[in-house]
């Protein structure tokens, strides 16, 4: 049984607040070096541990120890470590546990750095300390820290402006704190009292800007008749079989892929007209990846904007092992229940004629006004480049000014190149003309196009100077083309090369 999730009264907050100052990802990194970070990002704990006990008494060094490796410091140690707070007043608030002359931590507490703008903002985020910490499997209401799903929701999240954000599913904080950089005010829900617990310590620690309104209860329960602007959410979207081990923070207690379905067909009820919801989750695939997804936003009762990113696909096999592994349910601690579980998995996703669990991030718009123009369901296989949101974002308003704009008007306009924008040409090497042109995209999404003579030269010829129905009739006469065939031919492209970033407006 998990212990209780410390309560601090407000001079305690004060004092940890005061021990932490100082205490960043920077200050971590600076303290391990390149190899023991690069270490402990895998999850490998030991050249982290090794790096921070020859720093001795220094007090990052015990802070990273302490909260952050889960290592046992003596009594001196930790009061070195908390001045403010000292050991003794820590260990009766819930966050020390005492043993003999040494002492534990009870949490973890993770320093996290997000930019806004040209301000670096450092947070600490506490949560249950991970498996990796604690060599043994997670509880069934583990409350996880930041890991690779939510620093990928926070990238993809697009930081406009708003007023109020709904982080569904909030865990430790982690999303709020990045919503309470751009937003007025933020709502936070989560089915696991533990994770709410949690949450609120990490907003007592970083004392946001923003307003923060805590919620207990399941999805959009909690806000029945409410509506955002922006609605986040890394859900419990893990599809787990009857019979296999579940966990709170992973499973939201429907069947199959239900969660994310859920929220698909009805987040858009809450989304203010022009509000967006952007959230993370699995879908069972059948044949084509797109058909569970297409199924889900025809039964929206709001019609909605949609973009989205498949990033992965996994049989039932790896599927299982990811998330076995992840609650650290391992061959090497229990091969008897490593193996039924496993096994779990298998038997539920063949009956059910799984061929595949995809993975990715979901974009949902509801119109500002009349219908919705956008329904874009792409593969891109790999990591997702860092930060992505801002890249949505330019999509998205290229978007709705190409469905604003004629093909006359596009052609009008003088466009410029985006500076990651890369030509390479290849082909055999006795032909006087390249077999093959690629635009290739440095940034954003990294997408390649391959283009004829005529793309490739109204491309290099956007330097914001000239319309690019100028550049076109241009290349019309050096190509002895049609002009209204080479007008015909580059209109589409151009708008393809707006939309993803290659041309700017």
């Amino acid at each position: 049984m998990s212990v209780p999730v410390a309560a601090l009264e407000p001079a305690h907050v004060s004092a940890l607040r005061e021990d932490l100052d100082g205490w960043t990802v920077d200050a971590v990194d600076d303290l391990l070096g390149d190899r023991a970070a690069r270490a402990l990002h895998r999850e490998q704990v030991t050249p982290a541990l090794a790096a921070a006990r020859d720093a001795g008494d220094d007090r990052h060094a015990l802070l990273t120890r302490l909260f952050l490796l889960g290592d046992r410091l003596t009594r001196s140690e930790a009061e070195a470590a908390l001045p403010r707070l000292g050991a003794e007043a820590a260990a009766r608030a819930g966050l020390l546990h005492p043993e003999g002359d040494h002492a534990a931590s009870v949490i973890e507490l993770s320093p996290h750095a997000a930019a806004d703008g040209d301000t670096q903002a450092d947070w600490w985020v506490a949560s249950d300390p991970r498996e990796a910490i604690t060599g043994r499997a997670v509880a069934e209401d583990h409350v996880l820290g930041v890991g690779g799903a939510s620093t990928m929701l926070a990238s993809v999240t697009m930081r406009t402006p708003v007023g109020r954000v709904l982080d569904l599913g909030t865990g430790c904080g982690i999303q709020s704190l990045h919503a309470s950089l751009h937003a007025r005010e933020v709502v936070a829900t989560d089915i696991s009292e533990r994770a709410l617990a949690y949450a609120r310590l990490t907003h007592a620690l970083n004392a946001p800007a923003a307003a923060w309104d805590l919620r207990l209860g399941s999805l959009l329960g909690p806000v029945d008749g409410e509506a955002f602007d922006l609605i986040v959410s890394n859900p419990p979207f893990v599809i787990t079989p009857p019979g296999a081990p579940r966990f709170e923070y992973r499973d939201g207690g429907l069947e199959g892929d239900e969660v994310v379905g859920t929220l698909v067909r009805e987040v858009g009820q809450h989304l203010n007209p022009g509000g967006v919801a952007q959230f993370l989750g699995n879908w069972e695939i059948r044949g084509d990846w797109t058909a569970r997804l297409e199924e889900w936003l025809d039964a929206s009762p709001v019609p909605l904007d949609a973009w989205v990113i498949q990033r992965d696909a996994l049989d039932a096999a790896e599927y299982a092992e990811t998330w076995l592994r992840d609650a650290g349910i391992t061959p090497e601690r229990d091969t008897a229940r490593f193996r039924a579980a496993y096994e779990q998995y298998l038997r539920a996703f063949d009956a059910s004629g799984i061929e595949a669990i995809g993975f990715g991030a979901v974009l949902l718009r509801r119109p500002m006004h009349g219908s919705p123009t956008l329904r874009r369901l792409e593969e891109h296989e790999g990591q997702l480049p860092t930060p992505l949101g801002p890249h949505l974002a330019a999509s998205l308003a290229a978007h709705d000014w190409l469905v604003a704009t004629s093909d006359a008007d596009l052609l009008d306009h003088a466009f410029t190149v985006a500076p990651d924008v890369t030509k390479e040409t290849y082909g055999r090497p006795l032909l006087a003309d390249p077999e093959h042109i690629l635009l290739r995209q440095g940034g954003a999404l990294g997408r390649s196009i391959r283009a004829d003579t005529a793309l490739a030269g109204l491309v290099g010829a956007c330097d914001g100077e000239l319309t690019a129905g100028q550049i076109a009739r241009g290349l019309a006469v050096l190509l002895d083309v049609p002009t209204e065939t080479m007008l015909a031919g580059l209109a589409p492209a151009v708008r393809e090369l707006v939309r993803d970033g290659f041309l700017r407006r």
